[in-house]
Formats: structure tokens, C-alpha cells, sequence
């Protein structure tokens, strides 16, 4: 788990997925948090969701990491899906379209089912 004083990110497996959940702020300062625990799990054939249900703030930068994650995963036959929970945070990938090219659901549940 990384931490620090703005995000908190912790990575576990449940079974062939990785959980990548973060927490805190997401901005030009902690994105590369957010980017080091994707990058250490891409795999042919990765399957990873980021668990941004605690995320209180999203900005360019962090939705920058997440379109390179994608980019990255799905080159080697991966995939991303992210949980978003907040209206603020869903709002941001609905304004910049990237709610139809990245997967989001509203619970980590649905995103593993």
C-alpha cells in the first residue's frame, strides 16, 4: 500500500483480477501513485479494476494515467474497468467522454461480476 498525505492506493488479487482501490485526491502530485500500482500489473491478459469509490478529486492528470492504463492493458490483451461511486468524479468522464471507452460501474461487486 502507498500513502501519501492526499492518496491512499493498495492493491489486492481476487482470483484473476487485480483490485487497484485509491482513495484521497487524484491530481498532477499523486497520479504517478495511481500509474506505479497499474504499471506493476500489466500482463498479457490482465484483467484490472481501479476502485475509485473514496476518490474525492479526479483532475486531467489522474484521468491521463487511467487512458494510458487502458491503452496499455489492452495491448497486451488486458482489461480495465473502474468503480466510480461519486456523482463529482463520474461527472469528470462524462464531460470527456471516457465514460463510453473505459468500463465504469457503481460497485466494485459489478465490476468483478
Amino acid at each position: 500500500m502507498s500513502t501519501s498525505p492526499n492518496v491512499s492506493v493498495a492493491t489486492e488479487e481476487r482470483g484473476d483480477v487485480v483490485v487497484i482501490s485509491v482513495g484521497g485526491e487524484v491530481d498532477a502530485h499523486t497520479a504517478p501513485a495511481v500509474r506505479e500500482a497499474v504499471d506493476d500489473r500489466i500482463r498479457p491478459g490482465a484483467r484490472v479494476v481501479v476502485d475509485l469509490t473514496d476518490v474525492t478529486f479526479l483532475d486531467s492528470t489522474g484521468l491521463g494515467v487511467l487512458v494510458t492504463s487502458l491503452k496499455r492493458l489492452r495491448e497486451v490483451d488486458g482489461s480495465l474497468d473502474l468503480v466510480v461511486a461519486s456523482p463529482r468524479v463520474l461527472k469528470v468522464f462524462t464531460l470527456t467522454g471516457l465514460d463510453v471507452v473505459i468500463p465504469i460501474h457503481e460497485t466494485l461487486d459489478a465490476a468483478l461480476a
